[in-house]
């Protein structure tokens, strides 16, 4: 049986969520998803609008999710660690940057495929909820 996994914030769920859930499922067996808790968002300088339990019940409720789980630390090789997982999934925005150049060579060594997939053009939760606030100050 072949494990993937990926992480990812998923608020304001789009279309580009579910593309990168589906082909994910599409290359394993069991698809692991860990979703962002609100404190770990914040490193970003961010703030999740969709409250975490809501988000991880959005993403366990998606049929190509076999098990949705807290991602609490943005160390996937920690979260390798519990897992064991066989692919681990990653938006190509980190392709070849320095930090994921050391960090697929850590999961090299473990035997674990780090499989880049891209974005969704024209769409992401932040452009979303840009239009959002635009939208809500014309009405004013």
């Amino acid at each position: 049986m072949v494990i993937g996994y990926t992480t990812g914030v998923y608020d304001l769920f789009h279309i580009g969520h579910l593309n990168l859930l589906k082909n994910a499922k599409g290359l394993c067996d069991k698809l692991i998803v860990g979703v962002t808790v609100d404190e770990l968002v914040q490193y970003k300088n961010k703030r999740a609008v969709i409250p975490f339990e809501e988000r991880l019940e959005i993403v366990r409720s998606i049929k190509y999710v076999d098990a949705a789980i807290p991602q609490e630390d943005i160390d996937k090789f920690a979260a390798w660690e519990k897992l064991k997982f066989d692919i681990l999934f990653v938006g190509d925005d980190w392709y070849q940057s320095e930090r994921w150049r050391e960090m697929e060579s850590k999961f090299q060594s473990v035997g674990v495929k780090v499989v880049y997939f891209p974005y969704t053009k024209g769409t992401s939760s932040t452009l979303i909820n840009q239009t959002l606030i635009r939208l809500r100050e014309e009405v004013k």
